[in-house]
């Protein structure tokens, strides 16, 4: 090619190899670009690092960002479309979160910083959120008042209760309580039987959930109960399912009742056991056994015992950052592991304590070791942006725990106000702060709420005089509704493994335990060239 204003020469040299022969010319290199991953974490050379401490190195895009597959094991046996996972704190994740993580794809785990039967009451509503075949659903008799069934409403959030003769299910079907049946009722001790739906369109016991769902749709109704021969009322379906099933095509649910995934955490104390009867009794598909330090004889003994009650409950054990703790919790019959400790936004345990490990280091070491057992191991804490979460995953966690980052949106259950500086913020705590340790709704009433309070059986203070704090206090910026930062993470996090070059989380992983996948490590001025350098600007993260 000739030059059009003189030659000069590219690093000293007037001579270059033909540019059709440049993919060839990589096989004069001893190895690709960057480091692999063992190279990266290697805790002998580099000390423990962070998040912040590497960067994934670009692969090629050849495909669009739409097409990343996102589908990642949570259990053994489950899997979530979306690798997304809310904390069980107390001012994270209740039953809205729950409702709300899962119909994005992901899972919220509830806390247990409340008593037994407010815990099993959450898990209801999240299970009776959204359904194929209703086949407990909430009866009435035609005696219930009108106030009755809106304080039924109330309580559990929906309408359209089926009317039996004898108040029960299973018995025979005289007719259905709708919200506009009572919507303008003021007479509250007027009988349903006054106000209710007889003109009822049903489908026979046999019917399968297809047919049943077109029925339904050229109804026009807003639910469809199935009566066998005799006209006993033997389930229901609903059309807001049908809405939610349009609406969220990714909603984490069981193949066979179409219910929403639900989690929650238990402590690992005796009582503890009877709190999970109960949890169980209300429709729990995970239980995640909550503490700072995993590797102890109560949760193993704890494990072997709940896979021995209750085996086809999935069990998630921790929290654990070295290989020699994930062992004993495997051997002990976990279906998953949580990694972390002292890494999270609120967490002080490193500071306090002295004891933890960085969270990068503390993730791929454990999830290594876990993967050669099919155990599914969750990033949990140091999660601060979308590229925190690719990182977690690279690095081997099948899925990424969240508290701080989420702890903003509306449907976290702590309090929304205004701070000094004008802005929207919402309440946050770790469950190692004094304030979540001394907390009494975990009590019920008891004379020692402290023994029955979810943090400080997280840190092994049940019995203390004095309690030492391992969390803090504090807020977090309003982000908005779940429905909108979900779908934001997700975006992002796609985008970010179409800048790697990886389709899927399954080629994520084997690309970086194959070494196709490269690392850079980065100093501190590398971090701050990787950052803003402007006088002033606005930080939007999503539109």
């Amino acid at each position: 090619m000739p030059a059009i204003n003189g030659t000069t020469p590219v690093n000293g040299s007037s001579k270059f190899l033909d540019y059709a022969n440049a993919v060839e010319a990589l096989n004069e290199y001893q190895s690709r670009d960057g480091l692999g991953i063992e190279d990266l974490i290697d805790t002998k050379q580099r000390g423990g690092l962070t998040y912040n401490d590497f960067l994934i190195l670009p692969g090629y895009i050849g495909f669009a960002a739409s097409d990343v597959v996102l589908d990642s094991p949570i259990t053994k046996r489950i899997t979530l479309k979306t690798p997304f996972v809310s904390s069980p704190m107390d001012t994270v994740t209740e039953h809205e979160m729950a409702i709300h993580m899962a119909l994005q794809g992901g899972l919220g785990v509830i806390h247990h910083n409340c008593s037994a039967d407010d815990q099993a009451d959450m898990i209801r509503k999240v299970k009776r959120y959204e359904n194929g075949f209703i086949v407990d659903p909430v009866v009435i008799s035609k005696e219930t008042t009108v106030g009755d069934a809106k304080a039924l409403k109330e309580k559990w959030g929906f309408g359209g209760f089926p009317v039996t003769e004898s108040g029960k299910f299973g018995s025979k079907l005289l007719g259905i309580v709708t919200n506009r049946d009572l919507q303008f009722e003021d007479d509250l001790s007027q009988t349903v039987d006054k106000v209710m739906v007889t003109d009822l369109v049903t489908a026979q016991l046999g019917v399968t959930l297809p047919e049943a769902n077109k029925i339904l749709a050229k109804s026009r109704k807003g639910k469809l109960p199935i009566v066998d021969k005799d006209f006993n009322l033997v389930s229901m379906i609903s059309r807001s399912d049908l809405t939610k099933n349009l609406h969220f095509p990714l909603a984490s649910k069981l193949p066979d009742s179409k219910q929403l995934i639900c989690a929650a955490a238990i402590g690992t104390r005796p009582e503890d056991k009877l709190r999970l009867e109960k949890l169980v009794g209300a429709g729990l598909d995970i239980v995640v056994l909550d503490s700072s330090q995993g590797n102890s004889m109560y949760q193993v003994d704890m494990v072997k015992w709940i896979k021995q009650e209750y085996p086809s409950l999935d069990v998630i054990g921790g929290n654990v950052v070295t290989r020699e703790q994930a062992a004993n919790l495997i051997a002990a019959g976990v279906d998953g592991l949580r990694i972390g400790m002292g890494s999270g936004s609120a967490c002080i345990t490193q500071e306090v304590m002295a004891v933890g490990r960085p969270q990068a280091a503390a993730v791929y070491s454990v999830s290594a070791f876990a993967a050669k057992f099919g155990v599914p191991c969750i990033a949990d804490g140091g999660v601060q942006n979308v590229g925190h979460i690719v990182k977690g995953l690279a690095l081997g966690a099948s899925t990424v725990m969240m508290g701080g980052l989420l702890a903003g949106t509306t449907e976290s259950p702590g309090t929304s106000f205004v701070s000094r500086e004008g802005k929207l913020v919402k309440a946050y705590r770790g469950m190692g702060s004094i304030d979540a340790m001394q907390d009494k709704k975990a009590g019920a009433g008891s004379k020692n709420s402290q023994a029955s309070n979810a943090g400080t059986a997280r840190y092994f203070s049940e019995g203390d005089n004095v309690l030492v704090a391992q969390g803090v206090a504090g807020a977090v910026a309003h982000r908005g509704s779940v429905g909108r930062f979900v779908p934001y993470l997700v975006a992002g996090l796609k985008h970010s493994m179409q800048d790697c070059g990886q389709r899927s989380l399954k080629e994520l992983h084997e690309n970086a335990a194959n070494g196709t996948l490269r690392f850079e490590v980065r100093t501190a001025s590398a971090q701050l060239e990787g950052g803003v350098n402007m006088e002033s600007y606005e930080k939007k993260l999503y539109a």
